[in-house]
């Protein structure tokens, strides 16, 4: 085989280019989608870009080779998590090279794979693509996959539906072929406040919170001690996160709200419809009927913020046959973080999870990539691109 005109210096360039800009969550990604429209526009590629309802984010889809039929889909995220009161030791928005690896907020997780699918997309408009290769990059989802859903509702509605999904998250360049899934909530606890003096006067919602917290660790004792050994997720069990808390105004004063930020990550096997049901039902037998004899309208309410499906195994899955035919690998794995490729699968497109860089770098200070990854993640898309000529 011929050797690639793409170099890894190309591919950093362009990770460097990419880590510049400031794509963290909160803030607008529309300047690094601009720019990639730009790039491929210059190269004669149609970009197509669906948005928030605010319009200052962006999804965006392109298609190098025949638009009549579905092909491969390179899928990344463009936003990154902050770097707000992590101790970096360079700036987070500037890749720096040190010692072999490349250091920059989103170098890992997972600008990189944008960045080679970018560096080679000049290479695959000059090849004679049987197979189409579509980019697909999405803005939020690392506050829930909020983004990709628009992007693939466009794609059912209008184009052909490709056959497979290769979403970029970093996993050392193995094999992943599934993910758990996760749903996240708000418990919102309404108490009654009063002085501190007279607890009984008043319901206090930071003890309703405790409650409702308590229950969900003891939950999640259940769920462990009942979990099967032979499980390939690790851990081998639905597991609950509790990541917020706020009530109260003064250390005098009964508390009249808390707020509890709460999730679980479950298993693909695992009834989660089953799982939030029972939380609802512990709060509405257990913390409800104690609340509401101060005052009725005291209580809880749990409100779900978002739900991320999981990736279903399937080693048979024409995403996984193209990532075994094109590397070797014969064995896939799962991992308990949460992707896109649970959408995807769900609108019927196959997906797997590979991509450079490791997830234990992710939303780390000093978060940083391995050059050795660049390059074993360029000679694969090469690789492919070989793959989607031959047809």
């Amino acid at each position: 085989m011929a050797p690639s005109p793409v170099s890894t210096q190309d591919c950093i360039d362009m990770l460097g280019r990419l880590v510049a800009y400031d794509t963290t969550s909160a803030l607008s990604n529309l300047a690094l989608i601009e720019d990639v429209r730009e790039q491929l526009a210059a190269l004669g590629v149609e970009v197509r870009l669906t948005h928030n309802t605010a319009g200052d984010k962006a999804n965006l889809w392109a298609t190098i080779g025949p638009a009549d039929r579905g092909g491969i889909v390179l899928s990344g995220h463009t936003d990154v998590v902050p770097v707000a009161g992590q101790d970096w030791t360079s700036d987070p928005f500037t890749m720096v090279e040190r010692d072999e690896l490349l250091y920059g907020r989103g170098t890992s997780d997972m600008k990189a794979f944008i960045a080679i699918a970018l560096a080679y997309a000049g290479e695959m408009v000059t090849r004679d693509l049987k197979i189409p290769i579509h980019f697909a990059f999405s803005y939020d989802e690392e506050i829930g996959c909020l983004g990709v859903s628009g992007l693939i509702q466009d794609i059912a509605a209008n184009l052909p539906l490709p056959r497979a999904v290769i979403v970029g998250e970093p996993t050392e360049m193995q094999l992943i072929g599934g993910n758990k899934g996760s749903r996240s909530f708000t418990a919102i606890v309404r108490g009654v406040p009063g002085h501190s003096s007279e607890p009984d006067r008043g319901a206090n919602a930071i003890i309703g919170a405790s409650r409702l917290v308590a229950f969900l660790d003891d939950y999640q004792q259940e769920l462990r001690a009942n979990a099967d050994p032979d499980c390939p997720f690790d851990p081998p069990y639905t597991t609950f996160d509790i990541g917020l808390i706020n009530g109260g105004t003064a250390a005098n004063i009964i508390p009249g709200e808390c707020r509890v930020a709460w999730g679980f990550r479950m298993l693909p096997t695992d009834d989660s419809d089953a799982i939030e049901a029972r939380v609802r039902a512990h709060a509405a037998e257990h913390i409800d009927p104690w609340m509401k004899k101060i005052a009725p309208e005291a209580g809880v309410e749990i409100i779900r913020r978002n739900e991320v499906p999981p990736l279903i195994p399937d080693t048979d899955s024409p995403a996984e046959q193209i990532i075994r035919h094109l590397t070797g690998l014969n064995q896939s794995g799962v991992v308990a973080y949460g992707t896109e490729a649970g959408h995807f699968q769900q609108a019927g497109i196959p997906g797997v999870i590979f991509g450079p860089g490791s997830i234990k770098q992710a939303h780390q200070p000093d978060e940083f990539i391995a050059i050795s990854q660049i390059d074993q993640c360029r000679r694969f898309m090469g690789d492919l691109i070989a793959w989607a000529e031959r047809g």
